[in-house]
């Protein structure tokens, strides 16, 4: 996967998205709130975006690397439920 600039945009109708700057491809990730969370959220919908999408790869990037570590081993299995 090439490296590319990423951002996040607030499309105003309770959607942001994570999407590549230079393309008009379809959004990496959508984030939808819903209007009772928006409202709960008042104007902070794109930083709670924000940190969820932050989460989201420091979770994968951990994962990628349990999964680098274990392929180390002899007979390392996974299982997730």
């Amino acid at each position: 996967m090439s490296a590319s600039l990423l951002e996040i945009v607030d499309l105003g109708d309770g959607e942001i998205v994570l999407q590549r700057a230079d393309d008009d491809s379809e959004p990496l990730l959508t984030i939808r709130f819903s209007d009772e969370s928006r409202i709960y959220l008042m104007d902070n919908g794109m930083e709670v975006a924000k940190a969820m999408i932050q989460a989201g790869i420091q979770a994968a990037a951990a994962l990628a690397e349990q999964t680098e570590n274990a392929s180390g081993s002899a007979g390392a299995s996974r299982v997730l439920h």
